[in-house]
């Protein structure tokens, strides 16, 4: 099979039977499209998360479920044949049920992942048969046969010699023999129990099988037509981009543009496959490409926007003019397996960001026992409701007068923790979430428009 191309739809756009039929249409336009991944109904994932989190009222849970259904069943109702589908989604429902019992009592990762993996088990049934419907050779696959991942339930990792391997064994020969429709975000571990990427993870987990099929192409299906220079709900005046390279759509990624999960591109990279980024509700927009070479490196690429960040501050006259300090922290931090994002230091402080890694997209906390471990060392302050704001773009320290530029624009802001200099492709820093989204609107207008 020579062109073989893997195309991913977001939650928009399987959100109903109109949005699922334009799926379809982009699947029969494109015969080198042999595998589809498919996030959960719109809607779907957060009302999941709800009952994962723990819904006492038996009558609140039920509501929930109600919702869930109804979703699906406004889709099922427009199929010619329903009776097959509605009892798949039926029988997961079921399963939902007890476990959303269970989590009202004590819920835990692991039964949160089983929860929140409901969701494209279900969008994957009725994708397939409305692909039936429309003379497609669709057949479902459970990605879970596939996709193995480590115990870490809420932010697994992948094991991409496994993948590989149970890729080739199972799946590839099916897209052979037809379009097979699987699921994103979903994985499970050696033992067979469901795992979950994060929050975003249907883009990871579409690149992975990609990689693992050999794909000559990746489409990431989305409600808008490509990467713009920033939100353009933020800036009204953002523009598309048609064309980036990966490094430059890699740190949009890392520091909050939502158009794409953070570690999408790695394994795009790793095998070099261009990855096309476009909007399903209009197709004929066109979209982005990304690639390893671009004809165009521009000083100032694009503006990202990353909320619920946590800032930890520690502070030692021990820091000055010694050395070790910093392996012991981060020796403290490894040990509680936390991930640390953006890092700045003085000459008795050192200033922090928590990786965001799990499912809730809430604000990383620092945990209790870390903080204390951390206090026999310094003094520890952290901080909550700050937003991250990246400036992308390619050798920005080459011209003079960007800085000026840059943070002339922002006098009006207080900027925290500024990082510049690891990497040649972004500038960042953190503001107060109350007025991050007016920084990234000013400094679109100065840099952009």
């Amino acid at each position: 099979m020579s062109a073989f191309n893997v195309a991913k739809f977001g939650g928009t756009s399987v959100a109903n039977f109109e949005a699922m039929s334009r799926c379809a249409a982009i699947i029969e336009d494109n015969p080198s499209t042999k595998l589809v991944v498919s996030s959960a109904c719109s809607g779907v994932t957060n009302l999941l998360v709800e009952l994962a989190l723990g819904v006492q009222n038996p009558d609140d849970r039920q509501a929930i479920l109600d919702k869930v259904r109804a979703i699906h069943y406004s889709i099922i109702e427009q199929f010619s044949e329903q009776e097959k589908t509605r009892y798949s989604i039926d029988t997961i429902l079921t399963t939902l049920s007890s476990m959303a019992e269970a989590a009202s009592f004590q819920s835990g990762d692991k039964l949160t992942d089983h929860i929140v993996a409901c969701g494209e088990l279900m969008s994957t049934h009725i994708l397939t048969q409305l692909m039936i419907e429309r003379g497609i050779n669709a057949v479902r696959f459970d990605i879970r046969e596939v996709l193995r991942t480590n115990s870490d339930h809420g932010k697994a990792e992948p094991v991409i010699a496994d993948i590989s391997a149970l890729a080739q064994q199972k799946l590839y020969p099916l897209c052979q023999q037809h379009v097979v429709v699987t699921q994103g975000f979903i994985g499970s571990d050696v033992e067979g129990n469901t795992t979950t990427l994060g929050r975003g993870g249907s883009d990871y987990s579409a690149a992975l099988i990609a990689e693992a099929v050999k794909a000559s192409g990746l489409e990431i299906w989305t409600d808008v037509p490509g990467i713009y220079t920033t939100d353009p709900r933020i800036a009204p005046k953002a523009t598309p981009i048609p064309e980036i390279s990966f490094s430059e759509a890699s740190e949009m990624a890392n520091f909050g543009a939502k158009i794409l999960h953070p570690s999408t591109l790695l394994p795009a990279l790793r095998h070099q496959i261009p990855v096309f980024v476009g909007s399903s509700r209009e197709p004929e927009k066109g979209g982005t490409w990304i690639r390893k070479q671009v004809e165009s490196a521009p000083q100032f690429r694009a503006l990202a926007l990353r909320n619920n960040q946590t800032m930890v501050t520690l502070r030692s006259p021990d820091m000055f003019q010694t050395y070790g300090f910093l392996a012991q922290v981060f020796n403290i931090l490894a040990k509680y397996q936390i991930s640390v994002d953006l890092i700045t230091t003085s000459e008795v402080s050192v200033s922090l960001t928590l990786d965001q890694t799990n499912t809730s997209g809430q604000a990383p906390e620092l945990p209790a026992d870390v903080k204390a471990e951390l206090e026999q060392l310094c003094l520890v302050e952290v901080e909550y409701n700050l937003s991250l704001v990246a400036l992308i773009g390619n050798k920005m320290s080459a011209k003079k007068g960007y800085a000026k530029q840059v943070f002339g624009a922002l006098e009006d802001f207080n900027l925290r923790m500024i990082c510049y200099g690891a990497s040649p492709h972004n500038l960042c820093f953190l503001v107060g979430e109350a007025e991050a989204k007016k920084a990234v609107e000013v400094l679109h207008r100065e840099l952009f428009e």
